[in-house]
């Protein structure tokens, strides 16, 4: 059975691979990749907590399955759309400036 060791062990791993990438990659639109795995491993944390510790009273009142994990993950997924958004029009700009996506060129704002 898949208890919330499983979940929270797979959210490390997906956080841990995030993190790497977003620290070691020299191109801009890998990191913010790097960046939304990041975001999904925070999203399967906070929903596996929200599955897995919800109190028994409150299962055998049938109230069932607390939303507070499932709605801390909507803001969640609402701020990595808006990041994604932002992000890539930064990146857009910067390379109509630029011609390039690599990070180490990007250290001027100006040309």
């Amino acid at each position: 059975m898949i208890g919330l060791t499983h979940y929270l062990v797979f959210s490390g791993i997906i956080l841990s691979i995030g993190v790497y990438g977003a620290l070691t990659k020299r191109n801009a639109i890998a990191v913010l990749m790097c960046i939304e795995l990041v975001f999904n491993a925070v999203t399967i944390a906070l929903i596996s907590f929200a599955r897995y510790t919800v109190p028994l009273s409150a299962q055998e009142q049938g109230l069932g399955i607390l939303l507070t994990g499932q709605v801390f993950a909507i803001f969640v997924i609402t701020v990595a759309a808006a990041e994604v958004a932002l992000g890539l029009a930064i990146v857009l700009a910067i390379y109509r400036n630029r011609q390039t996506v690599h990070i180490t060129e990007m250290n001027a704002l100006k040309k």
